[in-house]
């Protein structure tokens, strides 16, 4: 099948959905337009600032969510199940799932002070399901800062030629951060400097490596990330963060673009089978491709950034729609990208007799997605780049990883605020720089030790954390006497693939292959997830129970 109809329906149905559906979900929610953001209302220098144009807060928001996963999640998929379901989840999943999730957490949050969503858990839950979904939730995130610091030091040890456009950015940005905030140059000229100067950074990469000398470069580079992730997090949004994630939206933009326009150009065919198998190496079909897309079609991690950094910088309540839902559909953009590259622009198992190019089977082994992405990317942009073509994908990658590490690293700081210094009161952790630190040990310890022992776990968790925030914002539309079908269907439909997901990596661990022994830390992970998720959904049947049972001038309107 040619390549060009599958990316011509992905992305017609996913606009479509943002044009429409998003429109109806905005109905529901029912922001108030005319209320001052808390960006606006809170302004403090620092976390609450509003962002001088949508356009910057859009980037910043859409580089932290996508980060790898939706990359590496559907280059996985595909090798073990398929492009088709992996299309149609991504594309279904992304209008009706992640999107709104992504939405209404940032709603929720903008209605009560740019709260996170692990603090709001108590108003739908309860203290005692707040406590145990914000320790789950700091865990998970420090996590993702681990994994990324490490993942990202990796690539710069195997790939010298990025080192300088990722280090070179930040300076980039810090200069456009103040032509923006400072001087009177409009948006676009600001921007068009920014990613003149990426452009050149990352030619000069090309041609001048850089590589630490040693065996443990990986290690060096992982911390000196973690020292990049623990600064960013305590400046001013407006100094780093927000500039640096207007230009990284742009370079990711342009990427997209540039794939979508090679792929207009070259047009190949699907070289990998539509259907794989329902049942392979990494499990079933079901539940099995959802919790390995994740962030193509939904994740979890979206609604702390949504109730994180977002909700802290957004400049007008009408910008809400466009950028929690509307970043939503553009990584599922990204994904059904990823899925083209992967199995368009490789070849499936070998290649046919007298023709160049790259196997897919091949690139991924060792589990090396990374390249695999790139040297797919490669191909489909070969007639623009040439030979720079994997590079700028490997690139492009690269400044979704260091994002999402300096916006998770800042979250992790917010959530440790709220859960050690609010609700546990242990006020040294309201202190910015004294959490921060405290994270950067915690990350740094599990990146540059077996972080790789707790990630086969993540993927399920990570879907059930969306599953519980679906249900937590299901409730607080419900106490306030709103729409609520809209999120508590999803909610039921990821709560149920999450825990299945949760029992067969259970029975996975508990009964491995022959060969292999057990891994009963993985096991008693899981088994913990199974009983906090029955929690949840226990305390979300009381509170739904005792809210009917009010009399009607009782319910919050």
């Amino acid at each position: 099948m040619n390549s060009l109809v599958i990316a011509v329906l992905g992305f017609s149905g996913l606009s479509l959905g943002y044009l429409f559906y998003s429109r109806k979900v905005a109905q529901w929610v029912g922001l108030r337009e005319d209320q001052p953001t808390p960006a606006v209302a809170l302004e403090d220098g620092v976390d609450y600032m509003p962002a001088k144009h949508w356009t910057i807060l859009f980037g910043h928001h859409f580089a932290s969510i996508a980060g790898a996963a939706p990359i590496i999640g559907p280059v996985i998929a595909c090798l073990y199940w398929g492009w088709l379901p992996a299309v149609l989840w991504i594309v279904i999943g992304g209008i009706f799932f992640g999107a709104v999730h992504d939405y209404c957490a940032l709603a929720a949050s903008l209605e009560n002070k740019g709260r996170s969503i692990s603090d709001l858990s108590e108003t739908a839950l309860g203290r005692s399901a707040k406590v145990a979904f914000s320790v789950f939730a700091l865990l998970a995130l420090i996590l993702v800062v681990a994994v990324f610091a490490a993942v990202a030091g990796t690539t710069l040890a195997n790939t010298p030629q990025v080192v300088i456009p990722t280090f070179g950015l930040i300076v980039v940005a810090v200069i456009v951060g103040f032509l923006i905030y400072k001087t009177n140059m409009p948006l676009a000229a600001d921007t068009l400097i920014g990613l003149s100067l990426l452009f050149g950074l990352i030619v000069l990469g090309y041609y001048v490596p850089i590589t630490l000398p040693g065996v443990h470069a990986a290690k060096w580079w992982t911390v000196i990330l973690l020292i990049y992730g623990m600064t960013a997090a305590v400046l001013p949004v407006t100094v780093l963060l927000q500039p640096r994630d207007h230009l990284a939206a742009g370079v990711l933009f342009l990427g997209m673009f540039f794939g979508f326009l090679g792929l207009l150009i070259t047009h190949p065919t699907m070289h990998a089978p539509h259907f794989v198998a329902f049942g392979g190496a990494k499990g079933w079909l079901w539940p099995m491709i959802f919790v390995t897309i994740a962030c193509g079609a939904i994740s979890g991690f979206h609604s702390f950034v949504a109730s994180g950094t977002t909700a802290k910088q957004l400049p007008h309540m009408r910008d809400a729609r466009r950028i929690g839902y509307g970043a939503m559909i553009m990584e599922s953009a990204l994904a059904l990208l990823a899925v083209i590259a992967v199995t368009a622009g490789l070849f499936w198992k070998k290649t046919p007799d007298g023709v160049e190019g790259f196997v897919y089977q091949d690139l991924m082994k060792g589990g090396n997605w990374m390249r695999t992405f790139g040297r797919g990317y490669g191909e489909l942009t070969k007639p623009l780049f040439g030979a720079l073509g994997m590079l700028i994908g490997i690139t492009m990658l690269k400044t979704f990883v260091m994002t999402t590490l300096d916006s998770a690293t800042r979250i992790t700081r917010y959530v440790t605020g709220e859960l050690l210094g609010d609700t546990l009161g242990l006020k040294v952790f309201k202190n910015r720089f004294v959490s921060t630190i405290c994270i950067g040990i915690a990350a740094g310890a599990l990146a540059l030790g077996n972080w790789k022992a707790i990630w086969p776990i993540f993927g399920s968790a990570n879907q059930l954390i969306a599953a519980m925030v679906l249900i937590i914002v299901t409730l607080y539309f419900f106490t306030r006497g709103k729409a609520w079908a809209f999120t508590a269907i999803p909610a039921v439909l990821i709560f149920v693939t999450a825990m299945g997901a949760l029992v067969y990596k259970f029975i996975e661990f508990t009964h491995p292959a022959k060969n292999a022994r057990p891994n009963i830390m993985l096991a008693a992970v899981a088994f913990v997830l199974v009983l906090m998720g029955l929690f949840v959904a226990l305390k979300a049947f009381q509170t739904i129970s005792t809210v009917r049972k009010r009399p009607p001038e009782a319910t919050e309107r």
